[in-house]
């Protein structure tokens, strides 16, 4: 098989899906990030509004513990010379912090959202899944952004 012929079947495989191991994999996995949240309380609606009010320090906790891990994975991404599943190595490319506009109105519109409907999109699906149904608003509110960025992004400074 030449290169051209795999490097088709990897694209394909990535964009068509995956055997369905994988995707019981990826379900689980999902399953058990749910079951994390709800049990660490991070998807309490109280618990966010503790936040908001400088209540309590368990969000800001569970928060900075994540940003915590996220700067050493990202920090062993880029030194460890690591690659996906396909081989190929993975790059992290530096983004240019501007004047900081951009962050800012998008930040206060994100708290907005995460202040108002008291969940940020990271647990929309384990409030979902605990049977919180009137988060199928948020969800799809938060689908209609990402639709619109993607449909506003090439007239968008970037």
């Amino acid at each position: 098989m030449s290169t051209t012929t795999a490097s088709l079947s990897a694209d394909r495989k990535v964009l068509f899906g995956h055997r369905p191991l994988d995707v019981f994999l990826y379900l689980s996995m999902g399953v058990l990030f749910g079951i994390i949240l709800t049990k660490s309380e991070v998807i309490s609606w109280f618990r966010i509004q503790e936040m908001f009010r400088f209540d309590s320090f368990h969000m800001y906790g569970v928060i900075g513990s994540a940003l915590v891990v996220a700067a050493v994975t990202v920090a062993w991404i880029r030194h460890g010379g690591l690659q996906t599943i396909l081989g190929e190595d993975i790059v992290l490319e530096t983004k240019p912090f501007d004047r900081g506009y951009n962050q800012w109105i998008g930040g206060i519109l994100f708290g907005f959202g995460w202040a108002l409907t008291g969940a940020c999109p990271g647990p929309l699906y384990a409030l979902i899944g605990n049977g919180v149904s009137v988060i199928v608003v948020p969800l799809l509110a938060a689908v209609a952004g990402a639709w619109a960025y993607g449909a506003l992004r090439p007239y968008l400074p970037h």
